[in-house]
């Protein structure tokens, strides 16, 4: 037998062993559940809890006001910030995108303190 032709018999044997190995793995069927002796009866069932015993759950409120308005556009954006003439007009939109900021987690803390 030549190089090649042995190649292809192991390569055949290799993978006819990974399908048998395959097989061989595939699950089996569940046991059956034991079945009490006979005269032997199972417990009652418990009473379920009657539907007026319940206590009806909280209705959830929504806590953000309706009127509260979106986030401002701040004016410190990265693309602002490559525009901008010098170093004192990018200081500019930062300290006017920090005071947005600062008012609006005012007033987001307040209503958050008032949902609590």
């Amino acid at each position: 037998m030549n190089r090649g032709c042995r190649r292809r018999v192991v390569v055949a044997v290799a993978c006819g062993l990974a399908l048998s190995a395959c097989a061989s793995l595939k699950s089996k069927p569940p046991a059956p559940a034991p079945t009490p002796p006979p005269g032997i009866t199972a417990p009652p069932a418990p009473i379920p809890a009657s539907p007026a015993a319940r206590t009806p759950m909280p209705a959830k409120s929504d806590c953000v006001p309706r009127g509260f308005p979106r986030g401002p556009k701040y004016p410190d954006t990265d693309a602002a910030l490559r525009d901008a003439g010098g170093a004192a007009d990018r200081y500019q939109l930062m300290a006017a995108g920090r005071l947005l900021r600062t008012r609006r987690l005012t007033e987001l803390e307040r209503i958050v303190d008032a949902c609590r």
